[in-house]
């Protein structure tokens, strides 16, 4: 029988939650959901010197707007806490005994200017990348090459030291990656990795094994920068004895830039205008704020089913999919193994579908803010009625003021290339006979005003493109858009005939 699913997302709080980070947290609850298992929210904080305050509550409220309900964690508590690492620093030192005493892990006292030294002379000797393993370990000061009594001397002294993991030499560590099949790792390639520092707390490495295993921690889902750790990752396990614990490991490709030419940064954002973060972060100690994709406007479920795609597919065309279809659906088998290339204008697209699925209603609530610190006088009801007109055309709520803003205000200019190629004497004593006729018409809606259009042209003989471009152009100032019919309604005659004397006194053809 398999035991139950049970995964965890496991940040820390060092900063702002990249989208990476966010995609992480969205397949492991996609994955619990969708298996009826548990998701974790775990605090990874070892690192006290990285720790950034408040970067706990930004994951927290990040996860919030995502969707992403939690089962077990530090804010909804659970039966396996403490969830931050932190708080569980006397666990840990039963294990680090467990390693020393089975001979697994082993003191390490190298000052700082010491390691840097076997640095210097491993490049020196023509080691590129120089390490602390199973052949320098024995020229460095640790408990593997002192003597058992020089050890406990510099122990009861307070001398600063490190627990190393005692690596094994040319063993090969073998482990099957659900979505990269299995993978091997020789032995001779790792480090001794320190898994507790001086400061009397656990690396990552320690801290994750442990708290994996007394959490019953199922699938490990994780970024693939984690690939590489997972090696030791399963040692430790076969160190403690827990062999039959290791969890099912799932490393996820990388989240590419634009160009696909590396992971996507923060600098790819601010170099190409887009948001990295999901949530607006301010920094109180560089004095900055920086937007992310709520504060842009961009709605979580298009957030989220964005990013469900930058890594996995369903499997067939279908592109709009909400929280419960997505569950429905999720598998680790159609994670892809290469990255994803980030696309902002599919971001843009997503949140144009979702948004079209709104009722006007809803829109114009969540264009409030924006509209009360305008300069719109019009009642609710002309607002509402905008909105539905410009709909179709706006990529976020706050559009509505944007690109709607002909629906508000007259035009305070008017589109070059549409007055160079529509706007001549033609047109203009087009423009002229339509006033005439706009005045004749009594009920002055859409359908009214259609007839009266289309009755002109063929009266006239003369085709739609040769008035309407014009007409849109006096009225709106644009040299496209909504249906012109559905504008002049709203719009009314008055207004109407106001913006078509305007535009004759105006517009002038170069």
């Amino acid at each position: 029988m398999s035991k139950p699913v049970r995964v965890r997302f496991a940040p820390s709080p060092t900063g702002p939650l990249h989208i990476g980070g966010v995609r992480t947290a969205l397949y492991n609850y996609l994955f619990a959901r969708k298996n009826n298992g548990k998701f974790i929210l775990r605090i990874e904080d070892t690192d006290q010197s990285r720790y950034v305050e408040g970067a706990e509550d930004y994951i927290l409220n990040s996860l919030k707007w995502c969707g992403f309900d939690l089962d077990e964690g530090p804010n909804v508590g659970g039966d396996f806490g403490p969830y931050r690492q932190s708080e569980r620093k006397e666990i840990y030192k039963e294990y680090v005994q467990k390693l020393l005493d089975s001979g697994n892990a082993y003191y390490a006292f190298d000052t700082e200017e010491e390691l840097e030294e076997m640095r210097k002379k491993m490049k020196e000797a023509g080691h590129p990348s120089p390490q602390y393993n199973n052949i320098t370990r024995s020229n460095m000061k640790n408990s593997l090459s002192l003597s058992k009594e020089d050890v406990q001397s510099r122990i009861n002294n307070g001398d600063k030291y490190v627990v190393r993991a005692n690596i094994p030499r040319n063993e090969v560590v073998k482990f099957e990656d659900k979505i990269r099949g299995w993978v091997s790792f020789n032995t001779n390639f790792l480090d001794d990795k320190v898994l507790y520092k001086s400061d009397g707390m656990p690396t990552y490495h320690l801290a994750n094994v442990v708290d994996d295993y007394l959490m019953n921690i199922s699938h490990v889902i994780r970024g693939e920068e984690w690939l590489p750790s997972a090696p030791l990752h399963v040692l430790l396990y076969k160190f403690l004895g827990l062999e039959e614990f290791v969890p099912v490991y799932c490393h996820l490709p990388l989240i590419l830039n634009p160009e696909g030419k590396g992971k996507l940064s923060k600098r790819d954002g601010d170099r190409l205008g887009f948001p990295v973060f999901p949530l607006e972060w301010k920094d109180s100690k560089q004095e900055i704020s920086i937007s992310g994709y709520k504060e842009s406007g961009f709605l979580p479920e298009a957030f989220v089913n964005m990013l469900a795609f930058l890594g996995w597919n369903p499997g067939d065309s279908k592109e709009i999919f909400s929280i419960k279809d997505l569950i429905n659906t999720f598998s680790l088998e159609r994670v892809n193994k290469s990255g994803a290339r980030y696309n902002f204008q599919k971001m843009l697209w997503y949140n144009q579908q979702y948004l079209r699925s709104k009722t006007d209603e809803e829109l114009v609530f969540m264009a409030k803010d924006f509209i009360s610190k305008s300069d719109i006088t019009h009642d609710d009801k002309y607002i509402l009625k905008a909105t539905s007109i410009i709909k179709e055309r706006i990529t976020f709520a706050h559009d509505i003021l944007s690109e709607g803003a002909f629906l508000f205000f007259p035009p305070q200019s008017y589109d070059e290339k549409t007055v160079r190629k529509k706007w001549n004497s033609e047109s203009i004593l087009h423009v002229n006979s339509l006033i005439e006729k706009i005045k004749l018409v009594n009920d002055f809606n859409a359908v009214n005003v259609e007839k009266m259009f289309h009755e002109y042209l063929k009266a006239n003989e003369v085709g739609f493109g040769k008035v309407m471009p014009a007409l849109r152009l006096a009225i709106t100032g644009l040299g496209m858009g909504p249906s012109m019919f559905l504008i002049m309604e709203l719009l009314g005659k008055k207004e109407v005939l106001s913006r078509l004397d305007n535009a004759l006194l105006n517009i002038v053809n170069g």
